[in-house]
């Protein structure tokens, strides 16, 4: 089953073709990030716009570059949700569209279930069960996974995500959005040792997060470095960079250890943005190593947002016959205990009678140039 993704959740429109077969075909990213740099963060009018010029010709140079017709794709995932309203509805109105011209099937993906599942793009795939940490600008989440759409909240963060811990901090050094990496090349700099900041959470039991406190620490060192004789120096800022860093990919490690032995699992996988941080995948391999577990992750393109990890997702639900009706549905806010297992869905639908029919394994692995009707 060949499957068009479409990732416009937030502020950088990816496009990609995943076929069940062969794997990724191909993918594009257009990012945003210079557009919005200049405001000091996601300005939500401005993306939607953007993913309204850029999405269509990027569709369009894919399929050309890649050399792959129209007729040949068997379906459309789109980004449904969680994200911003208006760019997540530019997608959603995109694909559906595209799906009913193309006469295909068209399924809506959670965002967050996409970068979950990132790792699978990988010629190393984990296998299932495994503990997740979505880390990434707008979440900060463990989350216990048995299967497609079988999964269990461990724990997240009660307040900032680590992602948007990181801008904070940024904005406070002086430094350009998006923070993260910015934060993380500035402590490079840094002098290990000479501050240690709190591991939020960590000195009781519970797999939640909360980086509030950790940032107003931030701030009320930098306060004081300021008012000191000879100001704020340059490598103060390291150095407050590499202690903030450290605090939250330790944070992050404890987290990630309570979690594994709380479940019994032996495979962790990261994903999200901050999952490209090159400290919290040393430290995170290290856990695990004393864990005797193994660590997994996607490479860093597909860290942050993209199409790929949307393809792969909703070709996975498609094949096990999930349809999304003419509705074009937008969430900002979407539990992903809301989800249903693969196995919830096996019916496809009779492009004869208009009915839905049952589907053996093997019908729903194939393609789907016999069942296009929605």
């Amino acid at each position: 089953m060949r499957i068009l993704g479409l990732e416009t959740s937030c502020d950088e429109t990816g496009v990609a073709i995943y076929d069940s077969e062969q794997g990724l075909l191909g993918d594009a990213l257009y990012s945003q990030v210079e557009m919005h740099a200049r405001y000091g963060g996601v300005i939500p009018e401005l993306a939607s716009r953007d993913h309204i010029r850029k999405t269509l010709p990027m569709i369009r140079q894919l399929l050309d570059e890649k050399d792959i017709s129209v007729s040949s794709i068997d379906g459309i995932a789109y980004t449904s949700g969680p994200g911003l309203v208006g760019a997540l509805l530019v997608g959603a109105a995109l694909g559906r569209s595209l799906a009913m011209a193309w006469n295909v099937p068209a399924v809506g993906v959670h965002h967050m279930e996409g970068h979950l599942l990132a790792p699978m793009l990988e010629e190393n795939p984990p296998q299932y069960p495994f503990v997740a940490l979505l880390v990434s600008g707008g979440h900060t989440q463990l989350v216990a996974v048995q299967g497609i759409g079988q999964y269990t909240l461990l724990g997240e963060s009660l307040d900032d995500a680590a992602g948007e811990a990181f801008d904070k901090v940024a904005k406070m050094l002086g430094l350009a959005y998006p923070g993260g990496p910015r934060v993380a090349a500035l402590a490079q700099q840094g002098q290990a040792g000479r501050f240690k900041f709190p591991r939020p959470m960590t000195n009781r039991p519970g797999l939640d997060f909360s980086f509030s406190g950790l940032k107003t620490y931030v701030r009320n060192t930098l306060e004081s470095l300021a008012d000191a004789p000879g100001g704020l120096t340059e490598q103060d800022r390291a150095d407050v960079a590499l202690a903030f860093e450290e605090a939250v990919v330790q944070t992050l490690v404890i987290k990630c250890r309570r979690a594994l032995e709380h479940t019994g699992m032996k495979s962790l996988i990261i994903a999200g943005g901050v999952s490209a941080n090159i400290r919290l995948r040393a430290g995170l391999q290290k856990m695990v190593e004393s864990q005797r577990s193994k660590l997994f992750y996607a490479k860093p393109r597909f860290c942050t947002d993209n199409g790929a990890m949307i393809a792969y997702a909703g070709c996975q639900r498609l094949m096990a016959g999930q349809r999304e009706g003419l509705a074009i549905r937008a969430r900002a806010r979407w539990p992903m205990s809301t989800l249903s297992p693969l196995s919830a869905f096996n019916r496809l639908v009779d492009p004869a009678s208009g009915l839905s029919v049952p589907v053996n394994a093997d019908q729903q692995a194939g393609s789907s140039h016999n069942a296009r009707a929605e």
